[in-house]
């Protein structure tokens, strides 16, 4: 195994740290295991646990404000202003608690199309983490390794706490982004998502504005005669399920940027896919990709290494990260071109949402910036019944921009490319949750399989279609592979007025949250929205 080298920090830095450096997945998974800080699966893979943090912590999460933050950020309870002054302080008791400690770092890029890639070099305190790096990001090989630009720098360090009176933190952990300085500060979390998401925040900011590429937390896959989709999704509505597919390469299944010469690219080079419930029979490509080099995070697992998917006593939010090359049927490079579907899907837990509905620019730009998705019991503490939640963009704890800017950019490629956009509810049917089911995986692949290969004409003909009466959206009367009996919500109920109470009380909550945005978009977008008495 590699030893220990002196590694300097940072380009222009004098400090020197001491770390192992871009050590292999089986060096990491070793030092894991000879650290007593995880155990391996009967698949091979290393299964951790991350500590007081199995999520992350979005409250905690700063932009550091100053000339070049202040009149771009979009602030708020989202972007959280941090001072420069107390950034400094922060960064240098974190570099002198380094003084004696050995870590595990790593240089890698950020984004598979190279004209728009960043370098990052990343120092983890932990191995495991170091392998979550190395699943996640794209892998130098030696002869760029030689010469990698270090444009950011990402301090990974859990068990430095924070002093909230003296630091001006919320409490002891915290993930803070100087744009300014291009450094990344984690700490006192475990969490490996918070590593990720970070560096999504920062080229959300910068690809926009510097060079007019439309940054996107979705998934992407592409077909035999290179025709793309897009999956938009919160956690929890199928966006990587969906984006794994035997029958299209995929490109990535979280975060990608589209160019001006409207190619897809995807910034990562691995995968962090929920576990929860997972099993070979509903979701095959996933579960054969937890394999030797792959990481578990937060799972239970027996004596004989044997995870079981079912068991959430540690958290709902079971995860697993591992290399592109890990799933069977990947696009090398992981970029497509031809963007012809956007799928933006919901799990709907109030039940009046149609599986499949086609919306026009202007609903399709209205639902972007809303990003619905809904929240329900047993899911986060407090919560008994279904909630709405709505997150800009689909990705708001990521966008330190308006979520205006992202939208205009998504409704100028709609426009410029004839692209068809297909709402799809992932959640309840028959009722809402706790009265209906969930909507059957089998049928939402066909409807999919139904609008990408123009058997659901994309026309906006709506001889083919009835028109949801509340949300105005164009839903199918029939397609292949699915009962006609449940595309019509309403139908599925057998209760109109309780069907219409509830589908009343989900447009209020558009609209009432919608009103954030009301004055920086266009009566067009704004002419998207629910009807609701």
């Amino acid at each position: 195994m590699s030893t220990p080298q002196p590694l300097q920090i940072w380009p222009n830095h004098d400090q020197i740290i001491s770390a192992y450096y871009q050590l292999s997945a089986d060096e990491l998974t070793k030092k894991t295991v000879e650290n007593k800080q995880g155990t391996i699966s009967d698949t091979g893979a290393l299964v951790v646990h991350t500590g007081k943090f199995t999520g992350r912590s979005p409250k905690d999460r700063y932009l550091v404000k100053d000339k070049m933050t202040s009149d771009r950020v979009w602030w708020g309870d989202i972007n959280i202003p941090f001072s420069p002054q107390d950034f400094d302080s922060l960064y240098k008791k974190m570099m002198t608690s380094l003084a004696n400690k050995i870590l595990y770092a790593r240089d890698v890029f950020v984004g598979a199309d190279k004209r728009y890639r960043i370098g990052v070099r990343i120092f983890n305190e932990s191995p495991w983490a170091n392998l979550f790096v190395r699943n996640m990001f794209i892998q130098p090989n030696a002869e760029e390794l030689k010469n990698i630009q270090h444009d950011w720098l990402v301090l990974n360090i859990p068990s430095f706490q924070a002093e909230p009176k003296i630091d001006h933190t919320r409490q002891s952990n915290f993930t803070i982004v100087n744009f300014s300085k291009k450094v990344i500060l984690i700490g006192g979390s475990g969490y490996t998502g918070e590593i990720k998401k970070s560096i999504f925040s920062v080229l959300n900011f910068t690809l926009p504005t510097t060079e007019n590429v439309l940054p996107m937390h979705c998934s992407a896959n592409v077909d035999a005669d290179g025709t793309t989709a897009l999956f938009f999704g919160l956690s929890g509505t199928g966006k990587t399920t969906l984006s794994a597919d035997a029958k299209r390469r995929l490109i990535g299944d979280d975060e990608h940027g589209w160019t001006p010469d409207n190619k897809v690219f995807n910034f990562e080079g691995g995968c962090y896919a929920k576990v929860v419930d997972l099993s070979r029979q509903k979701e095959p490509d996933i579960f054969d990709a937890i394999k030797k080099g792959a990481l578990l995070e937060n799972v239970i697992i027996d004596q004989d290494g044997g995870v079981d998917y079912r068991d959430t006593t540690i958290t709902q939010n079971t995860r697993v990260s591992y290399p592109l090359h890990h799933i069977r049927n990947t696009a090398t490079p992981s970029i497509g071109e031809q963007t012809k579907h956007i799928f933006f899907l919901t799990a709907d837990a109030f039940g009046v949402l149609p599986p499949i509905t086609m919306l026009n620019p202007d609903q399709a730009a209205y639902h972007f910036i809303s990003g619905y998705t809904a929240k329900i019991g047993g899911t986060e503490e407090g919560i008994q019944k279904p909630q709405p939640s709505f997150s800009a963009c689909f990705g708001a704890p990521f966008m330190p921009l308006h979520p205006g800017t992202y939208a205009s950019l998504l409704a100028k490629k709609i426009e410029e490319n004839e692209i068809s956009v297909w709402l799809i509810n992932t959640g309840w049917t028959g009722g809402p949750y706790g009265v209906g089911h969930r909507i059957l995986l089998q049928h939402t692949r066909a409807m999919i399989e139904a609008a990408r290969t123009g058997l659901l004409n994309p026309n906006y003909n709506y001889t083919d279609y009835h028109v949801h009466s509340v949300f105005g959206i164009a839903q199918p009367r029939s397609c292949p592979g699915v009962p006609d009996s449940i595309l019509s919500p309403r139908q599925t109920w057998n209760d109109d007025e309780a069907f219409y109470k509830q589908a009343h009380k989900l447009a209020r909550a558009f609209h009432s949250n919608f009103k954030q945005f009301e004055d920086n978009v266009s009566k067009e977008i704004l002419s998207g929205a629910p009807h609701f008495r």
